[in-house]
């Protein structure tokens, strides 16, 4: 029994030594449990001699260990009057009986306490930041339960009430945690560097848990760091309190669906009937995770038994409601954010506020900017404040990104507190910049790209990812823009797209833009665009996972306008998805003729990009009319073309685009030629291309070709291989039945050669 010198350490491991639990120990030596755990965690240092001969009789202790057991009581005993027993102050409030999940956090946590004692240099300091209502305080809480018995010094808890006007000021809450340390009087100084102090060697002494919750800034926990020893500080806040250093950190996000789903379940387990699945999905979607929701939620169900999940359900779709139904008592989701708003300075407030308006799920800096209507670095230093308050999450690639209840807050905020027309100058001012932005973004990809030096971007890689990223913006506002009656500039917008499809084929929304689109050229009586984008929307029907019976009757529409304008040009691109059209339906021999009608006309054009296409439609219908010699033909011609862009005429871009379907397509027909091995390097170039280009769908259409009609029985492995790696590009794009069936095939290839 030599330990640390601790009559607490010494009881435990005297215990642990005589196999025996607490309970047995109680029984044998008619001490009750309670007064023998307050010994073990040190809460009860100096128990009266009576008591410890008859916990060491228990223990069947004898000679110098005996001795000893009753000397380190005695020592207890005698410590020095200001450390008189405080029991009850700081004490840890009850963790709630239907906790659920965070195991993760819980893990981190108990595995940061257990290294403490190795982890030299650091503070013992751990933070756990996250949003209203993400839980910190209960996950806190339930941890240090769980950790009592690795204190037994203590486990010390106070509330900072650092979202409130009058956060406790640190001296106070060393006063707090130095009386239940045992201080008294005179012996808690006045000073505050004195005071904390005292603090770090009272917990150098023993071995203490502090929880420091809803901590309001660094200042108001840095005197609580504790010093030497292997006492540990575990701190809440809404803040990230990035100016302590030498800390570990914990950020809480919303839980996943499954902890969520069964946080609910657990709530309503009281209710007569069982919940339907469906419905509790339904409830777990609206409340995005956020755990006070959740117990909300939870908590007018069960007070309101006459009510069905679906009521609930029902009302809180109304999304100008939820926050309302979102209150139980002195519970309520809009309080809980509306603490952390108050703690923001005006600017950030506004900002704040104005992020309402952006529709998407995230959002750049520039963004941003546009909505305050102040420069970058002004905008990222009000994005931090938000941050560091949580009311604002960082995501991938340097963005920003609202919860949904929290936006719904932003959005109460918005319409509370600024006048409706300068509301609407705000969405103006941010459809204006999206749909310049996307124009300047376009024009990378046409005949003359702009200089860097007149653009917003340095290269066309940059522009197109800019197109992808911020899509869930820029479509949103060409709608707005629509609807406000602006259909020029959803016109000159759309225009500016043109080459974007064949390089993101499946985007979901290209069928409803260009009907929008048409629908503004319609509103300015302009025929000549409506053939453009009616054609444009024939195309976007022939693409992979569509269906294709529209394509044909708006393909007609558009060939039918192009003539009525005179638009040879046009017209020879319609004839082009007509020929795609009539070949998907079966109909290849007229398919082969209306083909020949725009390669006519793109001769007569000397439009290289278009002939281009005319060269590739017509390997397609030839290949599939089993004219293969003709096909290759075409398609090596297609392929000169588009790998010499400078003397062929084709617009760069275009070439780059287009070269990853010619490679595809010429391999195929090589292929069924009989003439695989011409095939394969020239698939493998195809799906290289593809993939550097992020053109998920023509790599998948080639991994597929390379897979079912190149590698021979000698080649099965990199057969399988291919048909996976289409599955995982599938999944990426969302197409999971295609994914599930080349996962399937992948499969057979493996049971046929086992």
């Amino acid at each position: 029994m030599d330990g640390d010198g601790s009559f607490a350490v010494v009881l435990r491991a005297a215990r642990h030594g005589a196999g025996l639990t607490l309970e047995e120990l109680a029984e044998a030596s008619g001490v009750s449990v309670r007064a023998l755990s307050d010994m073990e965690r040190g809460r009860a240092l100096g128990p009266q001699r009576r008591t410890v001969v008859s916990i060491a009789d228990a223990l069947k202790l004898a000679g110098a260990a005996r001795d000893q057991f009753v000397a380190l009581a005695r020592a207890g005993r005698a410590r020095p009057a200001y450390l008189a027993a405080a029991p009850g102050l700081c004490e840890l409030p009850g963790s709630i009986g239907d906790f659920t999940g965070r195991d993760a956090e819980l893990a981190w946590i108990f595995q940061l306490v257990d290294q403490r004692a190795e982890a030299a240099g650091r503070t013992g300091v751990a933070v756990i930041s996250g949003s209203a209502g993400l839980g910190k305080t209960t996950l806190a809480v339930r941890a240090a339960h769980r950790l009592r018995d690795q204190f037994p010094g203590g486990v010390h808890f106070v509330d900072a009430l650092g979202m409130s006007g009058h956060p406790v000021d640190s001296g106070e809450i060393l006063a707090r945690v130095l009386r239940a340390l045992g201080a008294r009087g005179p012996h808690i100084p006045e000073d505050l560097a004195e005071r904390a102090g005292r603090y770090r060697q009272l917990l150098r002494e023993r071995r203490v848990l502090v929880v420091i919750d809803d901590a309001a800034s660094e200042a108001q926990v840095r005197p609580l760091v504790p010093g030497d020893g292997d006492s540990q500080l575990l701190v809440t806040s809404r803040r990230m309190l990035a100016g302590l250093s030498g800390v570990q950190r914990l950020h809480l996000g919303p839980m996943p669906a499954l902890d969520a789903h069964d946080l609910l379940n657990r709530i309503v387990a009281e209710r007569a009937g069982a919940s339907a699945a469906e419905d509790l999905a339904d409830l777990v979607d609206l409340l995005g995770g956020l755990p006070l929701a959740l117990r909300i939620a939870g908590n007018r169900l069960v007070s309101r038994p006459q009510w069905g999940v679906a009521d609930l359900v029902r009302r809180l779709s109304i999304a100008e409601r939820r926050l309302d139904q979102l209150s139980a008592g002195d519970l309520k989701v809009a309080a809980a954010f509306e603490m952390s708003y108050g703690q923001l300075p005006d600017p950030a407030r506004a900002l704040f506020r104005r992020m309402a308006v952006v529709p998407g799920a995230d959002f750049s800096a520039e963004l941003a900017q546009v909505i305050a209507e102040v420069p970058l670095p002004v905008a990222e230093d009000e994005l931090d404040d938000l941050v560091d308050l949580s009311l604002l999450e960082t995501a991938d690639g340097g963005r920003y990104r609202l919860h949904d209840l929290v936006r719904l807050y932003a959005n109460r905020c918005l319409q509370h507190e600024e006048h409706p027309d300068d509301v609407t100058a705000v969405q103006r001012r941010m459809v204006d910049w999206l749909l310049t932005t996307l124009g300047d973004a376009g024009t990378w990809f046409g005949p003359n790209p702009p200089d860097a030096a007149d653009s917003a971007f340095q290269t066309a890689e940059h522009a197109e990812a800019w197109i992808r990223t911020e899509a869930d913006h820029w479509y949103p506002a060409l709608t707005a823009a629509a609807g406000d009656g602006d259909h020029q500039a959803v016109v000159d917008t759309v225009r500016t797209l043109r080459w974007i499809p064949d390089r993101w084929a499946h985007w979901p929304h290209w069928p409803a833009l260009y009907m929008r689109a048409d629908d503004s050229a319609a509103a300015l009586g302009a025929p000549d665009r409506q053939a453009e984008f009616l054609t444009a929307l024939a195309w976007t029907y022939t693409q992979p996972g569509r269906d294709f019976h529209p394509a044909l009757a708006y393909g007609e529409r558009a060939l039918a306008l192009a003539r009525g304008v005179g638009d040879l040009g046009q017209e020879g691109r319609a004839w082009l998805v007509i020929a795609r059209a009539q070949s998907m339906l079966g109909d290849l021999h007229a398919a082969r003729d209306a083909v020949q009608a725009a390669a006519d006309g793109f001769e007569q054009t000397g439009d290289a990009d278009d002939y281009c296409q005319a060269l590739i439609g017509h390997g397609a219908i030839t290949m599939a009319l089993g004219e293969l010699d003709e096909s290759v033909s075409s398609f090596r011609q297609a392929l000169a073309m588009a790998d010499n862009p400078a003397a062929s005429g084709m617009t760069a871009s275009n070439a780059e685009a287009t070269l990853p379907f010619i490679l595809g397509h010429l391999a195929r027909a090589l292929g069924r030629a009989g003439r695989p091995g011409e095939g394969v390097p020239l698939a493998e170039r195809g799906v290289a291309t593809s993939a550097q280009m992020r053109n998920a769908d023509a790599e998948a259409a080639i991994l597929l070709i390379l897979a079912e009609e190149l590698y021979d029985d000698t080649q099965a492995t990199k057969a399988q291989a291919s048909l996976l790696r289409a599955a995982d590009i599938y999944e990426s794009i969302g197409q999971h039945d295609e994914a599930a069936r080349r996962r399937e095939q992948a499969a057979a290839r493996t049971t046929a050669g086992s």
